[in-house]
């Protein structure tokens, strides 16, 4: 990525990465060009350039953004309330309306990384970010409440993953059938019960 800060460039950077958010959402990661991303936002080619070097790494900034603020919100929940088992399940299976928009983005840049090696080994690297920074919250928070995992941590986080994400499809699929957060809340505290002892 070229060089020089500007004072403008973390506002022009932001309007790009929410710009890229919508247009991904609406057309999909492969459909939408670089040239209706800058439009959105306001800016052009040249912008694009000073701060991404392809769509692809645009689409990991944007990763980062929505992981950090996953895990803010997921830690606010967490510090507002006594900290129990179900504390740290109500946090997990907190799924706000905007997730809908990243969880279409999301689930399109896998497929395409799923195709492209190369694609696939930048997103596990972004994904490992995550899934380490989840297996600490994971770790500190279950100590809070009075337990100790029996599995790897990074494993569990894994899990969750796979449960948040693979729930969402269907949640999305069957709205009333199946609401969002509700496999979750079901399921995570006999998960969570299984894979941990007291003390």
């Amino acid at each position: 990525m070229p060089k020089g800060v500007t004072k403008r460039r973390p506002r022009t950077r932001a309007a790009l990465l929410q710009a890229a958010l919508e247009c991904f959402a609406e057309q999909g990661f492969r459909a939408a060009s670089i040239e209706q991303i800058c439009e959105s936002a306001g800016y052009t080619r040249g912008a694009f350039y000073s701060n991404f070097n392809s769509k692809e790494e645009l689409f990991l900034a944007l990763f980062d953004a929505h992981s950090e603020q996953l895990l803010d919100r997921m830690t606010t929940l967490i510090d507002s309330t006594e900290l129990t088992l179900q504390g740290l399940v109500d946090a997990l299976a907190d799924i706000e309306p905007a997730e809908r928009d990243w969880y279409l983005v999301t689930t399109e840049f896998t497929l395409h990384a799923i195709r492209d090696p190369q694609a696939a080994a930048a997103l596990a690297q972004h994904d490992a970010q995550l899934r380490a920074a989840l297996a600490r919250g994971l770790t500190h928070c279950l100590t809070r409440a009075g337990r100790t995992l029996t599995v790897d941590a990074d494993e569990l986080a894994r899990l969750l993953i796979a449960v948040r994400e693979g729930g969402l499809a269907q949640s999305y699929v069957e709205p009333e059938q199946l609401p969002p957060g509700q496999l979750e809340r079901r399921f995570l505290p006999g998960v969570l019960t299984a894979f941990t002892t007291e003390g």
